[in-house]
């Protein structure tokens, strides 16, 4: 059972770590940083769009609207963090 819990654990790593690059990647993308017309970086970019835009938009139907600012990545990080609680909590 603690294998099972371990497994999990480092699925919710590795899907807030695609949080979070998403993230930065969007704020690099908005401020200028980086050109989507660079070939590496618009690959990455549509690749983690498709990625994480299903669950963004799944999240965003529970969300308040709000104008500019998207709250969908906050409430997913602060969702793993609550999980991550209640299973160590709980289980170790």
């Amino acid at each position: 059972m603690a294998s099972l819990f371990e497994i999990l654990s480092a699925f919710l790593n590795i899907f807030s770590f695609l949080i979070i690059i998403d993230v930065i990647l969007s704020l690099l993308l908005q401020f200028g940083l980086l050109d989507k017309r660079n070939q590496i970086v618009s690959q990455l970019w549509f690749s983690m769009r498709n990625i994480m835009e299903p669950i963004y938009s799944k999240v965003r139907s529970f969300l308040p609207k709000t104008i500019g600012f998207d709250l969908a990545p906050a409430a997913l990080l602060f969702g793993i963090f609550a999980i991550r609680v209640v299973i160590s909590n709980n289980f170790y």
